[in-house]
């Protein structure tokens, strides 16, 4: 082999691929400097934009709905905190969320819902992002929940409306629906002011979900509102025990009863029955629901007597003296008559309250123009409003005619052909404990007396208030409202029902009144309505729950029974009965 074959050759470098691959790195060099500048300077936006869509988020604080408590602070509506679980389908669907039924069984059976309801709302649309399984459950639910671990299943804080006192006060407090927005009494009435808003701040959340930079504050929230009532719990529970005793005893229909206090118009007690518990939703029966105290209307029947008394007092038709002759014990008026029970002969004005005359209450009537009376009627508060600011409060009914026969206003005088609620005979009863001063109503506790109007003169309220002791005395028609050392002004009433073309056989049984008569405090309208068997008279009836609750009421407000100097003075004003 020669020697020129045996030379190892050195390489020979390429020019033209150097420069191939300098220019290339060149190139990508200066195209990746040059995409940077057109992102960083030219067109920043638009990444900004696509990051802020996967990392900016707006979350809200939640707010619980405001208190509602009775003036003394007690619970009447309190708002806990709860869970919503709900699912998003195309999760679900993503992730193989229907691998193991026996969390879903398990889901199922926490919720008592049955399974097939849960998956059908679940697989019945893949791309829906949605859908509720159960609202309002409670946090060791959410927690067993939350432990099943079933993707595309997630809590979502919200809040239920919580009523510790139950059917006590459930259709005066009212309830909220599964929003919490109230539907019913005083939680529709004052939703706005029982509701706060949330306030909303928008936020920067890592990949998992973590804040990790608080922004700007989007919206501010506003603070729900605190409800004090004027109720007083234990006056109210005091009174639903004894008219829910009463309407049960009875078989009646239903009853209601007001407790108001005469120095200021707050009403302290506002019952009904049949009631429900607000806590349970199912099976809610409308009638139930209803605040029958201000939205049912009856005839007040012989409630109303003493105010015919104090309308012809301050009309002058007749003295606080006079003499009033009822004898045979029936009166013939235009083809009709008018009776009593039995013949009570000459009676003083006090005697026909005791004796509930409708003879006496006739003449009185009678002898004073009927717009007048009916005037008398409306300034004491018949068909009006009492302030109260309640929706479905039922204004009563007092006819408004050109003509009015005798026997028509005979019927005015004791209680028939004009609708007054449970309210308004308890405020009526209120102003003339007051001294004829009239006080708007109110379910709120107020933080100084309200200016009050002068509908009777204060000489002749005092006097038909001791002229009405006697009716819960020995031989007056409500000995059942007597109450040992707190003499009482009431008056029964036992009137028929309406129905199409006359009266029924159907009664409402009523008391109303005031005490003590030496320093008014309360005034209380009780009504039964349509009770069963013999008794069905308000003496009988409505009487004893008076008596009851005004006893416990006026002992709970630490208001002293009556000194032996005020009931000597109280014996030696009261009109003799003949």
């Amino acid at each position: 082999m020669s020697k020129q074959a045996k030379r190892k050759q050195k390489p020979q470098l390429i020019q033209w691929r150097l420069y191939v691959v300098v220019a290339f790195v060149c190139l990508m060099f200066t195209s990746l400097v040059g995409r940077a500048a057109y992102i960083q300077i030219v067109e920043p936006e638009m990444l900004r934009h696509q990051s802020d869509m996967r990392t900016l988020r707006t979350t809200s604080r939640e707010v619980q709905r405001g208190l509602i408590t009775d003036r003394n602070g007690d619970m009447l509506a309190v708002s806990v905190p709860v869970k919503a679980v709900y699912a998003d389908p195309k999760v679900v669907h993503d992730k193989n969320g229907f691998a193991d039924m026996r969390r879903w069984q398990a889901l199922a059976d926490v919720l008592h819902e049955p399974r097939e309801d849960i998956l059908k709302r679940v697989q019945s649309n893949p791309r829906k992002r949605f859908t509720y399984l159960k609202r309002q459950v409670t946090p060791a639910v959410a927690d067993y929940i939350k432990q099943l671990k079933l993707p595309g299943v997630y809590l979502k804080p919200e809040s239920r409306r919580y009523y510790p006192t139950g059917e006590i006060t459930a259709q005066l407090v009212g309830i909220t629906n599964i929003d919490d927005k109230g539907i019913e009494g005083l939680e529709n009435t004052y939703n706005d002011w029982l509701t706060g808003t949330p306030s909303k701040q928008k936020v920067r959340k890592s990949r998992d979900g973590h804040v990790v930079e608080r922004l700007d504050m989007v919206q501010e929230g506003e603070s729900p509102n605190d409800l004090v009532l004027s109720i007083d719990q234990r006056i109210q529970q005091l009174a639903y025990r004894e008219l829910k005793k009463a309407t049960e005893v009875n078989q009646a229909t239903s009853g209601s009863i007001v407790v108001l206090d005469v120095l200021t118009g707050e009403v302290l007690a506002m019952a009904n029955t049949p009631s429900y518990n607000p806590n349970s939703r199912e099976n809610l029966q409308s009638y139930r629901m209803r605040n029958r105290a201000l939205t049912d209307a009856y005839e007040p029947g012989s409630t109303i007597k003493p105010f015919v008394v104090a309308a012809a007092l301050d009309a002058g038709t007749i003295k606080t003296d006079q003499i009033i002759k009822t004898n045979p014990g029936r009166l013939r008026i235009g083809g009709k008559i008018v009776r009593d029970g039995r013949n009570y002969g000459d009676l003083s004005l006090s005697g026909i309250l005791v004796h509930s005359s409708n003879v006496g209450m006739t003449k009185i009537a009678l002898s004073m123009p009927v717009q007048e009376l009916l005037g008398a009627y409306q300034t004491m508060g018949l068909g009006n409003y009492s302030g109260i600011n309640l929706e479905g409060e039922s204004a009563g009914l007092i006819h408004d005619r050109r003509r009015w026969s005798e026997f028509e206003r005979a019927t005015l005088s004791f209680g028939y052909g004009l609708m007054a609620t449970p309210l308004q005979l308890a405020r009526m009863y209120a102003t003339l404990g007051n001294k004829g001063v009239q006080y708007p109503v109110s379910i709120l506790k107020l933080k100084q007396t309200p200016e009050g109007t002068q509908v009777i003169s204060p000489q002749v309220a005092q006097d038909v208030m001791e002229m009405l002791v006697g009716v819960t005395e020995k031989g007056g028609t409500a000995r059942k409202a007597h109450i040992e050392g707190y003499p009482v002004a009431g008056k029964t009433g036992t009137a028929r029902k309406a129905v199409a073309g006359g009266y029924g056989e159907d009664y409402v049984a009523l008391f109303a009144g005031v005490a003590p008569v030496h320093n008014p405090r309360l005034a209380i309208a009780v009504v039964v309505n349509e009770p069963k068997g013999d008794r069905y008279y308000g003496g009988d009836i409505a009487a004893p729950v008076f008596a009851s609750v005004m006893s416990g009421a006026l002992q709970m407000l630490n208001v002293e029974p009556i000194s032996n100097r005020e009931k000597v003075r109280l014996a030696a004003n009261s009109r003799s009965v003949e």
